[in-house]
């Protein structure tokens, strides 16, 4: 009868630690407990203990319960190691556990368990006899920096806190052991010693062990369900490992590392950036593909990616793009030099909106001159649907067919893109733009887009007199926190300026767009709750173009570019609401001509 190459085992804990574990280079690193963008630690680990003493409370003087923790998968090398294909994060968090509980008895000075010690270090043999002393589970991947060992050989506090994500997470986890035991058991070595018991001898897992690390892998793609266990980017990253020759392991995990690391490095998340990636890169079927279809999606569309034929040119592919897309996070194109077109998305789109990152990814290969007209029109774009408050759906539909037709041309036919997809698209929303800009109140969209809005208003008018360098082309010149937004009504009006605004239909007139004005604080202070007569002989103390022509035009030269460029401007002796609307239909007027949306 022939041997089976696939070994299936069902064993305790206690089992599984009487051999010695590595996880390979190429695995992910240890990322329960990983910290979000806001510095909150995930609760894996405390889940998975709780999830444990829920079953250990159940337990009588004749009975307990077992708790199943999962699969893991191995692969035994030649010194019969085993390498965790699959399993890491719970194999970590249990040995983790392990030096947590011998730490803590030694601490109350209690007596260790005789098997306890065996169950994170102990000595094995090779063939010629040859005795290594060894950790039952060892980390090989770069990030780790060796750090388990401290927790082994009892050494948490040497241990260092920050470094790696693994240091960071490993050092979180270790601490969430501690303050369990110690909030579950209020340090009763007799409590701690009975949990220990049920963690070895009743937590169970199963073990697959496999001939090759191919058939490994394969087996991790099937235990995950094909997603269900794990996310996209860890089953990609797997699949490029099926697809790769030993030799190239190396090279792909260190891209795929740079990939990940890059992402997480500006604070983004891996995920959205590859859901991002595909519909920049690929032909897309399904316009609605989620984070959770990613992995499917790759599946079906291997002919298109190239991942299994060339897996490290993929990996290349994409290391290239989580450069650019990280860059465009910081306001920067893809050659890492400032952006004016990206920042300002920035500024107004707020921390959630990224879609039109997909444009850019697109684009990332067009010249320099191109690129950066190509941010300025997303700018104008974008700025557009957030306004006319356009469905999210149906912004990100148009910005992936955007970024369909963007990937196959050149950069001699990029014009005719701009006029055919950015122009025909604001001219679409056209009467929208209109009708929401010349009937809008301050609280109607939020206060960063309001004050980008007025900042931007306010920036083009200099520049049409002034030219766009120095701090007249930086739009946070205008924008940034030393500028207020001047209500020309006061929101609450002295009586004089009460009697000299007259009577009005609108009650909330004050908070209309015509009725706004960005003015640097200085100038606001002088301004206060004035009636208008007291306010216009301020006005023309602002280095703001638009706010100095508020009452009335300064002299300048006759025929200069000044001039001409404040000639449009309108100029209000009188403040009522009148002044008011006509104002905020003049700025509807400018903000198409900034935004360059089209008046049908």
């Amino acid at each position: 009868m022939p041997e089976q190459s696939i070994k299936s085992e069902d064993m305790t804990l206690k089992r599984a630690f009487q051999d010695f574990y590595t996880v390979p280079d190429y695995q992910r690193e240890y990322v329960w407990g990983e910290a979000d963008a806001k510095g909150q630690r995930g609760d894996e680990v405390e889940q998975f203990l709780r999830d444990i003493l829920t079953e250990y409370e159940l337990a009588t003087a004749q009975n307990a319960p077992e708790y199943f923790i999962g699969t893991i998968v191995v692969c035994a090398d030649s010194s019969n190691v085993f390498e965790l294909i699959d399993g890491q994060q719970r194999m970590t968090t249990s040995f983790v556990t392990l030096c947590a509980v011998r730490d803590a008895m030694i601490e109350l000075n209690a007596q260790l368990p005789d098997e306890l010690s065996g169950q994170i270090a102990a000595a094995s043999m090779d063939w010629q006899g040859k005795t290594t002393h060894r950790e039952r589970l060892t980390l090989q991947y770069e990030d780790s920096q060796g750090v388990l060992k401290h927790y082994a050989r009892g050494d948490w506090n040497l241990a260092p806190k920050i470094g790696t994500r693994s240091i960071a997470n490993i050092a979180g986890a270790y601490k969430t052991v501690r303050e369990f035991l110690r909030a579950q058991f209020h340090d009763d070595p007799l409590q701690i010693l009975r949990f220990y018991a049920y963690l070895t001898a009743k937590v169970k897992l199963i073990r697959i062990e496999t001939p090759s690390v191919a058939k490994a892998l394969k087996i991790f793609e099937t235990v995950n369900d094909r997603g269900a266990g794990l996310d996209a980017m860890d089953l990609l990253k797997n699949l490029l490992f099926m697809s790769a020759a030993p030799e190239q392991f190396t090279a792909l995990k260190d891209k795929w590392k740079q990939v990940v690391d890059g992402i997480y490095g500006v604070g983004e998340k891996p995920l959205r950036f590859l859901r991002y990636f595909i519909f920049a890169e690929f032909e897309v079927a399904d316009l609605k593909l989620q984070e959770d279809g990613i992995y499917d999606w790759f599946l079906k569309n291997a002919s298109q990616t190239g991942h299994q034929k060339h897996p490290l040119v993929f990996v290349e592919r994409l290391l290239e793009a989580s450069r650019a897309y990280a860059g465009f996070t910081k306001g920067q194109n893809p050659d890492g030099s400032p952006s004016r077109g990206i920042a300002n998305t920035r500024i107004f789109g707020g921390s959630a909106i990224r879609q039109h990152y997909i444009l850019l990814l697109s684009g990332r290969n067009l010249n320099k001159l191109n690129f950066e007209r190509l941010t300025e029109e997303v700018e104008n774009l974008m700025f557009a649907y957030l306004i006319t408050n356009t469905p999210t759906r149906d912004y990100e539909r148009s910005v992936v067919e955007g970024a369909r037709q963007l990937r196959k041309i050149t950069d001699a036919e990029f014009a005719a893109f701009c006029s055919e997809y950015f122009a025909a698209r604001k001219s679409q929303l056209s009467r929208e733009f209109g009708n929401a800009l010349s009937k809008m109140y301050s609280w109607e969209t939020r206060a960063f887009r309001l004050r980008y809005m007025l900042a931007k208003l306010t920036q083009a008018v200099d520049v049409r007199a002034y030219g766009d360098g120095g701090n007249y082309g930086d739009l946070m010149h205008y924008y940034a926190a030393n500028n207020d937004i001047e209500h020309i009504y006061p929101m609450n009006p002295s009586d004089e300026a009460l009697a000299e605004f007259g009577e009005k239909a609108d009650e909330h007139i004050a908070s209309r767009i015509g009725n706004l004005v960005l003015v640097e604080q200085a100038i606001n202070r002088l301004l206060g709750n004035k009636a208008y007569s007291q306010k216009k002989t301020v006005y023309p103390q602002s280095q703001f173009l638009l706010v100095r022509c508020q009452a009335e035009h300064p002299a300048f030269g006759v025929a200069d570019k000044i001039t001409k460029a404040i000639a449009g401007l309108p100029s209000f002796l009188a403040w009522d609401e009148g002044a008011v609307l006509k104002r905020q239909d003049f700025l509807t007027s400018l903000a198409r001509e900034v935004w360059r949306v089209p008046s049908n």
